[in-house]
């Protein structure tokens, strides 16, 4: 697996194609939920809010977008255009990217997040 110290780094590594993808991902991400961190991991840009929130990344043929089993599952119907598994999504790049449905599952998954974490306290 190829290493990247930031998501800057990983984002230059791309296509010019992919770049302005990942690009709008992470700029609609970081506007949508105040206080995000980002770092990378498992070799992907990872946005942090009371631990890992999401991961995305450049693929050969999609935009991969992990957001974690329970962002794929609350969304099933919304993401039935969409190749899924368990944790991941698939956003093909012959198809618009549906950066509404996409910041859509990160905020719920960032309202998970800090409930868990209120929780635990």
């Amino acid at each position: 697996m190829k290493t990247y110290e930031t998501v800057d780094d990983y984002i230059l590594q791309q296509t010019e194609a992919h770049q302005k993808l990942l690009k709008r991902i992470r700029k609609e991400l970081k506007k949508a939920i105040p206080g995000v961190s980002e770092a990378i991991k498992y070799g992907m840009p990872t946005l942090v809010y009371h631990g890992n929130l999401l991961h995305y990344a450049a693929q050969k043929k999609h935009i991969g977008y992990y957001p974690a089993p329970s962002g794929v599952s609350n969304f099933e119907k919304e993401l039935s255009p969409y190749h899924t598994s368990k944790g991941a999504i698939q956003f093909p790049y012959d198809k618009p990217l549906p950066i509404d449905l996409i910041v859509k599952i990160a905020l719920f998954r960032a309202k998970e997040n800090k409930q868990k974490a209120q929780h635990k306290k």
